[in-house]
């Protein structure tokens, strides 16, 4: 599956551009949509072109770990959902996670009321993630 158009519009909604790097705060130096990386520097510069090629690839690796770990079927705006997941928390804690053991065990309720735990970047709680979080579950949810 792929990330429609409606959900990358739902991930920059989030994810603002941003072709300075900076701090995001939480100690992580971030450029583009959200993109984090070891190459990133504090002097780094790119275009929207090279914001948008980012991102793409972002978005594949979010969407190769939502395929390899997800073992029920998806409707699309469940995928959409958890590619903006994934792309936000990093593959690793997406393939031990509750919200995981819950979908593959066909518990999309369940599934869905773990979005919120989700809501600290370096170990505190963000009012910006709490705010995501409740978007990515209505999307799952297909209320979005």
């Amino acid at each position: 599956m792929k990330t429609s158009e409606e959900g990358v519009d739902f991930i920059k909604q989030w994810e603002t551009l941003r072709l300075n790097a900076y701090d995001d705060g939480y100690g992580y130096l971030t450029i583009g949509y959200g993109h984090t990386d070891p190459d990133v520097h504090r002097d780094l510069t790119i275009d929207e072109e090279v914001a948008e090629q980012l991102l793409e690839d972002d978005l594949h690796d979010a969407e190769v770990a939502v395929e390899d770990y997800v073992d029920v079927e998806l409707q699309q705006h469940e995928f959409d959902a958890l590619v903006s997941f994934v792309f936000n928390v990093g593959s690793g804690n997406f393939s031990n996670s509750t919200m995981l053991k819950l979908l593959n065990n066909g518990d999309r309720y369940a599934a869905a009321l773990q979005f919120s735990r989700w809501n600290k970047s370096g170990g505190k709680v963000s009012n910006g993630l709490i705010r995501r979080r409740k978007a990515e579950q209505r999307l799952f949810e297909g209320l979005a």
